[in-house]
């Protein structure tokens, strides 16, 4: 049986690189590179090429690296960090400005956070199609005034692909005195970032995470704008005391290999366009073959990897496990939320029917992706939708 994998929002393969710099960080540079002699010295020297690969992949300078053990633990870092630090001075500027089409990372933090009394939360508005109102941030900065600790808004929306307008967003943060940080998750590694150059969002905060760009999994960066202050949630010396714990040098050495491979492919625009066109023909394939299927989202603004398609009256959990079965693997929107029974919060957010949400799945691809596997899934989807909405008519 034809396996057909479409869920590298979820996560992707560990790229070749990869393996290779993480095999050698466990066999030849084990040492604690906290270490003053030799070998630590020597593991010491791995980390840092580590965090100039991924330094290189944004843009950054490599001092303004801290490395976490996951991109949830570095929104959590940017978020309580700077909440912590502004609080300690100004109590009464505490509030989080963020939205309701975030990832679960930083949509249960943010609740965490109010349910504790530790901070305010508020929504700003969202547009049709998933994208954050511009003037709709500004009117929330305008009312809140000086109360406002951080803004966080994602870069790009893992469920969608829609693309946040961060450039606008961040500069009007910035006019205003506001930080702003940014879940670039789904975006670092699949589009080209620079952070130092001319036309750098004017961000001071960004989080990211290895295994959505083939490194591996437990491993994540935090990028923190010069003289940005920050508390940090584990406290000891290791990364200029942003971040303790003996470093996972294997995860960081795959981490900065794949960083570096991500810039290599990065460099031909061609490549992104070349998936891009996969991507549209599997939308196209499917819409044309399944009646009443439509995509969600604003398919103006997104990236190139992926494309969400609601099949109303169908279930998002039966499309999965008749697709799984089959050999095609995909999914209901964030893994972390996969065996949720309810349709997607970010689908219904946006404005998404709740009979379209809950039969809504999403097709994620990478740079591995090829035109055959584009094919067998259009084939079959269409098989499969035809049989469910036999046994679920309406």
């Amino acid at each position: 049986m034809n396996q057909v994998y479409l869920d590298h929002h979820a996560t992707t393969r560990p790229c070749e690189a990869c393996v290779d710099a993480m095999l050698h960080a466990l066999q030849i540079d084990w040492g604690n590179p906290s270490s003053v002699h030799r070998m630590g010295q020597q593991a010491a020297r791995s980390l840092e090429l580590a965090r100039g690969q991924v330094a290189a992949l944004l843009g950054a300078r490599s001092r303004d690296i801290t490395f976490t053990g996951s991109g949830t633990e570095a929104i959590d870092l940017a978020i309580r960090g700077v909440l912590e630090a502004t609080t300690r001075g100004s109590p009464e500027k505490n509030i989080i400005v963020s939205d309701t089409i975030e990832h679960s990372a930083v949509r249960n933090l943010c609740k965490q956070l109010g349910d504790m009394g530790r901070a305010e939360i508020v929504q700003t508005p969202i547009e049709p199609g998933g994208r954050i109102s511009v003037d709709g941030l500004a009117g929330v900065l305008d009312k809140h005034k000086d109360r406002v600790a951080l803004v966080s808004v994602q870069w790009a929306n893992n469920e969608t692909g829609v693309i946040q307008p961060v450039h606008e967003l961040a500069n009007m943060c910035r006019a205003r005195g506001v930080l702003m940080h940014s879940d670039a998750t789904q975006w670092v590694g699949k589009m080209p970032t620079d952070l130092s150059g001319g036309d750098a969002p004017e961000l001071d905060l960004l989080s990211c995470s290895a295994h959505k760009f083939h490194g591996p999994k437990g491993a994540g960066a935090l990028w923190v704008r010069r003289g940005v202050r920050l508390i940090p949630t584990l406290p000891g010396s290791q990364e200029l005391g942003r971040r303790a714990g003996t470093h996972a040098l294997p995860a960081i050495a795959g981490m900065g290999a794949a960083a570096e491979a991500a810039a290599v492919w990065l460099e031909n625009g061609s490549n992104r366009e070349a998936v891009a066109a996969l991507r549209d023909r599997l939308e196209s394939g499917i819409l044309a073959r399944c009646p009443g299927a439509r995509v969600n989202g604003d398919t103006t603004h997104r990236l190139w990897s992926v494309t969400n398609i609601g099949f109303p009256g169908l279930s998002s959990e039966a499309l999965l496990l008749s697709l799984s079965e089959r050999g095609v693997f995909v999914s209901a929107g964030a893994a972390c939320a996969s065996g949720s029974l309810e349709p997607s919060p970010v689908l219904l957010a946006m404005g998404v029917e709740e009979r379209v949400a809950h039969g809504s799945l999403r097709f994620s691809l990478s740079r591995e992706t090829t035109g055959e596997e584009i094919e067998h899934t259009i084939g079959v989807v269409e098989r499969v939708v035809a049989q469910l909405s036999r046994a679920m008519p309406g």
